[in-house]
């Protein structure tokens, strides 16, 4: 990956019926992560994390509904009109402090299937073995066996 590949551009994202709209400074370069949770296989996010400064939420708040769950360290924010799943907020220490994720499913005009995926194994809590290139199988919670581990 060259540098020009990695810039920092901005990018905008928004629900299937435009209630909710962000800005969000990212590398699209750098990839994306798909987790095998619960909750990240039923809405089927294709995410990135940045911190907060990095994130510009354009919708006013009354807008969106929000879910928690679990041990409740991050909210994901939804449309109230059309359900769709476009960013979460939390904190967690691992990732340096306060954190946005966003879904690069919602990104306008971004050819998401050019993005590079890493997969991570949260179905198992197994957030230490760090991320695949493949993703995890059902029941496995050491890394696929490939030779290209991330």
């Amino acid at each position: 990956m060259n540098d020009a590949d990695s810039s920092i551009r901005t990018l905008r994202g928004s629900c299937h019926c435009g209630a909710v709209r962000f800005k969000v400074q990212a590398a699209p370069a750098q990839g994306a992560s798909r987790c095998n949770c619960t909750v990240c296989t039923k809405l089927a996010v294709l995410g990135s994390i940045v911190k907060p400064d990095a994130f510009e939420l354009l919708t006013p708040d009354a807008e969106m509904g929000e879910y928690r769950w679990g041990s409740k360290m991050a909210t994901r924010y939804f449309c109230k009109v059309c359900g769709t799943h476009c960013f979460g907020k939390g904190h967690l220490p691992a990732l340096g402090g306060d954190f946005v994720s966003f879904n690069y499913n919602v990104i306008d005009e971004l050819e998401i299937s050019e993005l590079p995926v890493v997969y991570w194994d949260g179905r198992h809590n197994n957030w230490q073995a760090g991320t695949a290139k493949q993703p995890w199988p059902i029941g496995v919670t050491t890394p696929p066996m490939s030779p290209e581990v991330a």
